[in-house]
């Protein structure tokens, strides 16, 4: 891959202290990761590119090449954006969940959409229905590619050899890392990073109510990005400390205090991080640093987590607001 590209900016994103949503008399120190400043806007340009870089190194894609994913949302833009800078087509597979945003991004980058109407039948979930129309695709198009961000290991690598590990050496000592879960990569990247640098940084897992990623029941969920109707591979084994699962109405709130007072508009699965770091505070031991992940940007919720009348119909008149 060409250096000084698209791809060799990817990463190194900064960490800014929450001196305001967090001040405190008791030493502790927060600071959030700024995932949204990668060039695609979100946590997800580190796994796209990675698992596009080892797959080219591998002969397995080139120029020409037809990538196809199931994503709704940060994903697929990733991936779209790569693609398009690699010359190679990229089809994003969906649900109607998918905001219309999102799929306008991912069509000025040059990505085809496939929509999935129907829940598969057995789980009532899109997941598994999206899954199924990627392989009937990989089978009709020749040479296709799926980079299966729910099992392909250069999705959790990616962190653990990028985001953790940038932390670290920035900050030397950290107590608590919070950060939301889906696919599961990036926490399960931190997690095995701090397993075998056996280091003691407590592994806190963010997970939208209605999802069954952490356990309890499927639900309603009105944000793409945060938990999933099934447990995905990287979730299979219990890879965090503790887990903590954030209401929609919560992941709202949460986005708009850190707009509010640290002036960083984030999307809601960086709320429900916010959200679930407030939650616990007050447990913290005094001089405690911590990190939490702000995944991607919140322009492209403009019409749901900051659109007044949409929050109103959705939580009602006594929204969280």
């Amino acid at each position: 891959m060409k250096e000084n590209s698209l791809l060799s900016i990817i990463g190194n994103t900064p960490l800014v202290q929450l001196n305001k949503l967090f001040a405190n008399n008791r030493g502790i120190k927060i600071y959030a990761k700024l995932e949204l400043l990668n060039p695609g806007g979100s946590a997800k340009d580190r796994s796209a590119a990675r698992i596009i870089q080892k797959a080219w190194e591998e002969g397995l894609i080139g120029p020409g090449s037809v990538i196809i994913e199931s994503s709704s949302g940060n994903m697929a833009i990733s991936l779209a954006a790569i693609c398009s800078y690699l010359d190679m087509t990229f089809i994003s597979v969906i649900d109607p969940k998918t905001t219309q945003q999102n799929i306008r991004i991912m069509r000025t980058y040059g990505a085809k959409v496939e929509l999935v109407t129907e829940a598969d039948s057995e789980t009532g979930e899109f997941l598994p229905a999206r899954l199924n129309r990627v392989k009937q695709l990989l089978a009709n198009i020749p040479g296709s590619y799926w980079p299966n961000q729910y099992a392909n290991e250069n999705n959790y690598l990616s962190h653990y050899e990028g985001t953790m590990r940038e932390v670290m050496e920035e900050l030397g000592h950290v107590d608590y890392i919070v950060g939301g879960v889906s696919t599961c990569g990036t926490m399960l990247g931190c997690a095995q990073y701090v397993r075998d640098y056996k280091l003691p940084t407590q592994i806190v897992a963010v997970d939208a109510a209605g999802s069954v990623i952490l356990g309890g029941m499927n639900g309603n969920r009105k944000f793409p990005g945060l938990g999933a109707g099934i447990v995905p591979p990287f979730g299979q084994s219990k890879f965090m400390d503790r887990a903590i699962k954030v209401a929609d109405c919560d992941m709202v709130a949460g986005c708009r205090m850190l707009v509010a007072k640290e002036s960083i508009l984030a999307g809601p699965s960086s709320g429900a991080v916010i959200h679930a770091m407030r939650s616990i505070e007050n447990e913290l031991p005094d001089e405690a640093v911590c990190v939490v992940i702000i995944h991607d940007r919140g322009e492209r919720y403009m019409d749901t987590v900051y659109n007044e009348e949409w929050v109103e119909r959705q939580f009602g008149a006594a929204s969280p607001l």
